[in-house]
């Protein structure tokens, strides 16, 4: 029977010939030793982060980048690296480029909706001020001609696009 101890020292880092891996020395079928540079960014119990940046980058190239990076920048560089990867294998044109287009468009098109939402508010408050029921013969004109104008003071953001259909029936 043989007896595998998993060694580990106080700072968290492993001995040679620790019992586990990380995923990448796992992927790669190779020993995991004490300064494996891939072990802080990819655990073994995440095997599909490296997969998917070892199959759009390559293991060579992302040592290389790690390497160059200093410890404290690597984390933020690993989780890229991985949303990167998973928007290529989505997308493999545009990759993240992609998503992020789509996101701009869905933004557009909600800022637009919002505006339409807007305009038609004011309308409807409007067309409340105008109607016989609110005109009283004390008031005058002044108080609606200061309620239109405030109503109008809205900051509103219309995309210049759809400016024919008109919203009013």
């Amino acid at each position: 029977m043989i007896h595998i101890e998993v060694n580990e020292m106080k700072d968290g880092s492993r001995k040679q010939g620790a019992a586990c891996p990380c995923a990448a020395c796992k992927l790669l079928r190779r020993r995991c030793g004490q300064d494996c540079v891939f072990a802080p960014y990819f655990p073994a119990d995440e095997p599909h982060k490296f997969a998917s940046v070892h199959k759009v980058f390559g293991a060579s190239n992302v040592n290389k980048m790690l390497q160059e990076l200093p410890e404290d920048q690597r984390g933020d560089a690993v989780s890229s690296m991985v949303y990167e990867a998973n928007a290529r294998i989505r997308d493999p044109v545009y990759g993240c480029v992609g998503a992020i287009s789509s996101l701009q468009q869905q933004i557009d098109s909600l800022q637009t909706q919002l505006a339409f939402a807007q305009a038609e508010v004011v309308h409807m408050h409007m067309r409340q001020l105008s109607s016989p029921e609110n005109a009283s013969p004390s008031s005058g004109n002044t108080q609606s001609r200061r309620a239109a104008r405030s109503l109008f003071n809205m900051d509103m953001v219309m995309d210049q696009t759809d400016m024919n259909d008109s919203i009013w029936p």
